[in-house]
């Protein structure tokens, strides 16, 4: 690939934007923004209004096509209470690097009440279902590939799909003692007993943690999505995970869309799949965690 610089990315866009609008579209400004801990992140600010954009000449070539899809999901929910960020235009990487432009969400200056929306805002989310467990495409979770194959049960799809896919992975691309193997190959055979509660498909946002939201002017808002179809307690893991949401989120949550009882001895086993994604892309220092949580279930 043909090296780029951040001018180059900009030119790419304002051509972009100047096809869109039918219009010549000029730069007005251009400053990094913070969120950039994977890809270069900016404000462009044009003749035509400011958006917002992030590329990655290193990513996965198609990882910003597939966030796109994942953001169109979650306004497919309608959702009364939360913003989720048009896309303007995302690109595969080829000869240039991959990237994705979408409308600028302006901070908030006040965040008054904001808690109870991103709580009642999660959980209309959550409404939205789906026949099967899964997504209409393979997706990441940061650079890790998530294998959305559509499948019937969420047992099945929990284990074959999230834990026993990211043990294989972690097993080619770092090395795995057959001892752990062996302990996560008890847990997936347990699975269909761990998780014998009801479920329902739920679109989930897939990564949330308190990174992926932010307070704009309009309310909050849900950025960098992961987005799948899973039993819905998926996410609470996540979210329980960082820590980051507040008392009246989880309280909003649960008037919006009550929990079923037990929920709380599930999170730490949804949040496995999470530790093991550390450990894929950070190395054995999670090992240990990984395996600790898995002990607890089998």
């Amino acid at each position: 690939m043909i090296r780029f610089n951040d001018q180059d990315i900009i030119r790419l866009c304002i051509e972009k934007l100047s096809d869109l609008y039918d219009t010549s579209v000029h730069v007005t400004g251009s400053n990094p923004v913070s969120g950039g801990c994977i890809n270069h992140t900016m404000k462009l600010s044009s003749s035509v209004g400011d958006f917002f954009l992030k590329w990655n000449a290193s990513a996965p070539s198609d990882m910003f096509m597939k966030e796109a899809a994942g953001l169109a999901e979650m306004q497919s929910a309608d959702n009364p209470f939360l913003i989720i960020p048009k896309v303007i235009w995302s690109k595969i990487a080829d000869d240039s690097p991959g990237l994705l432009l979408m409308e600028y969400l302006q901070p908030a200056s006040s965040t008054k009440g904001f808690d109870e929306l991103l709580g009642r805002g999660i959980a209309h989310l959550h409404r939205k279902t789906a026949p099967k467990y899964g997504f209409h495409q393979n997706n990441y979770c940061g650079k890790t590939i998530q294998e959305n194959t559509w499948t019937d049960t969420w047992p099945e799809f929990y284990a074959e799909n999230r834990i026993w896919a990211l043990v294989q992975q972690i097993r080619t691309s770092r090395g795995m003692e057959s001892e752990d193997l062996k302990i996560y190959e008890q847990l997936v055979s347990k699975m269909p007993k761990l998780l014998s509660h009801q479920t329902v498909p739920s679109l989930i946002h897939g990564d949330l943690w308190s990174g992926n939201y932010m307070y704009t002017a309009n309310g909050p808002a849900l950025i960098d999505p992961a987005c799948y179809y899973a039993d819905r307690e998926m996410e609470l893991g996540m979210m329980k995970l960082f820590g980051g949401f507040s008392s009246a989120v989880w309280d909003a949550y649960q008037e919006e869309y009550a929990l079923q009882d037990g929920w709380q001895q599930r999170i730490r086993l949804y949040q496995l799949y999470h530790v093991l994604n550390h450990q894929l892309l950070f190395g054995v220092s999670h090992r240990n965690q990984a395996l600790e949580i898995t002990k607890e279930y089998i």
